[in-house]
């Protein structure tokens, strides 16, 4: 086991699912990862053997079927797939995000219907809030959903989909003024459905089509897409939690999850950068000796050590506070701010460290260079980040008076 990144007071379970993940990312993933990513190859092998592993179920609850564990547990193993394979960690985030909201958000027989077959794998999530022209702007979501009957009719356009082909069950964020009179705040005129669909691409049922996948500089393998609604039908009882109007606080919540999660990846991706450089290092020579052996070399291989480090104390840190209950925004939003800053400068220290070699797409270091940018968009760009710090820090030091 390396030095870096432990997590100390785990159980024995947490340490024997971690144990699990790690060998299977080391046997499973490592080998074929830079080889699937090129072709961008969907990673169907290293997906079955996840729901073997019951990693689709990790944080459902036992009653339908889950392993019950916390989010602390979850992000571990996040960190180490992304570690292998960050393409990976994205197939399972989304499906837990939307899981997660089932859990917290939905009605009792949304979870007895969509749960079980969630955490066996047969079911796969994903969820949508972004549009072609809003970014980082949810209220200015222009999607729409008119109450009809005993339906829902939907129209509008969804970007930025992970799993939007792969995927069955679709969590979708839209306006619904139905209930909610005019000049009412946009977060409160928001509603998220539950969309079922077949899997692929095209029409995948009557009024919605998933045109296909956008073609990525990095984050390859999982597909990307748009949705688009076009008089998409959706009965009234796969509204989230029965209740219009709720789907901005819903989805907020899941996304504070999924910053957590954003931190593990970036995590898993620096400590690998990390392991490739301090690796190399030790075995190119120059001037009659290992470049490791070099004082600007050891200073790299330094600040990527502390880095990584740190990156996975705040990631640790802003898990376990959600797992207590609590309001973790602030926490989430410092770790996945720091995380994917830190990703992104370690990953280049390895790629100098590798020289001409890290351009080479024989290394996989070239690879890391191409994934690393996302985590610097995904979940909410570092300047969203750091408004959202910014207001939580007034709010807890306000001055008085």
């Amino acid at each position: 086991m390396a030095r870096l990144a432990q997590t100390a007071g785990l159980t024995d379970i947490q340490t024997e699912i971690l144990s699990t993940v790690r060998d299977f990312v080391d046997k499973e993933i490592i080998p074929v990862a830079t080889e699937l990513e090129h072709r961008d190859e969907y990673p169907q092998e290293i997906v079955d053997g996840l729901k073997e592993l019951g990693l689709f179920g990790l944080m459902i609850p036992e009653e339908y079927g889950g392993l019950g564990e916390s989010l602390l547990t979850y992000a571990l193993c996040v960190e180490e797939i992304a570690r292998g394979w960050m393409s990976v960690s994205g197939i399972i985030n989304t499906h837990f995000i939307v899981a997660y909201m089932l859990k917290q958000h939905g009605t009792q027989e949304q979870k007895d219907y969509f749960l079980p077959r969630m955490a066996a794998g047969e079911v796969r999530g994903a969820f949508s809030m972004s549009e072609p022209g809003l970014g980082s702007d949810v209220s200015a979501i222009t999607s729409k959903a008119v109450k009809d009957g005993d339906e829902y009719v939907l129209n509008g356009q969804k970007m930025w989909l992970t799993n939007g082909g792969t995927s069955t069950l679709v969590a979708v964020l839209v306006r619904s003024d139905e209930g909610h009179p005019e000049g009412t705040a946009a977060h409160k005129s928001m509603t998220t459905f539950l969309i079922e669909k077949e899997s692929g691409f095209g029409e995948v049922r009557p009024g919605l089509t998933i045109p296909g996948k956008i073609d990525k500089m990095g984050y390859k393998g999982v597909d990307t897409t748009e949705l688009i609604m076009d008089g998409l039908r959706i009965p009234a009882n796969r509204v989230l939690g029965g209740e219009t109007g709720r789907g901005f606080y819903q989805m907020m919540d899941g996304v504070e999850v999924g910053r957590v999660n954003v931190a593990a990846r970036g995590c898993g991706v620096a400590q690998r950068a990390f392991e490739l450089g301090v690796s190399y290092a030790q075995q190119r020579h120059t001037f009659g000796k290992p470049i490791a052996h070099h004082q600007a070399i050891q200073f790299k291989l330094a600040e990527m050590a502390t880095k990584v480090e740190a990156a996975h104390a705040m990631m640790v840190n802003a898990a376990r506070k959600k797992d207590t209950g609590e309001r973790n925004d602030l926490e989430a939003g410092m770790a996945k701010y720091l995380a994917s800053e830190y990703c992104k400068e370690v990953v280049e220290d390895a790629f100098r460290i590798h020289g001409g070699y890290g351009f080479s797409k024989e290394y996989e270091i070239e690879r890391l260079y191409r994934e690393a940018p996302m985590l610097l968009i995904g979940e909410g760009t570092a300047e969203i980040q750091k408004m959202i710090i910014g207001r939580r820090l007034l709010e807890e030091y306000r001055v008085q008076g």
